[in-house]
Parts: C-alpha cells; structure tokens; sequence
C-alpha cells in the first residue's frame, strides 16, 4: 500500500504555460521523490506595454511518500 502527499508549488516561464510546468516540475524533482502527477490549479500571465511577459502557473504535485 502506498501513501501518497500533496505539495503546491508556483512556477513561472518567459516562454509558455508549458514551459513554466515543465519548470516547477523539475525544480520540485530535485527535492521530491516519486512525483505521480500534478494538477494545474491557476495559469496568468505577466503583461508589460501590452505584450505577455511572463507565464506563471500554481500546481499541485503528488508524491509517494518512501
């Protein structure tokens, strides 16, 4: 039987959404073992003179617990 814990994180990216998961996701590798899954629970976006600069995205990652 596996016991399993939940972690948010934030994460953001200049270059897409995508990029910003894949971002929080290795960060949160480094620290955490046996990463299951991740929900995104929010996406926004930074805007600077009318353009998007930024990409940020909040997650919630699920682990099993060793």
């Amino acid at each position: 039987m596996s016991v399993a814990k939940v972690t948010e994180i934030s994460a953001s990216s200049t270059k897409s959404f995508d990029d910003a998961v894949n971002v929080g996701i290795t960060r949160a590798a480094k620290t955490l073992k046996g990463i299951k899954g991740a929900w995104i629970k929010e996406q926004s976006v930074v805007v600077t003179e009318n353009a998007i600069t930024e990409y940020r995205v909040s997650m919630k990652v699920t682990f099993v617990l060793e």
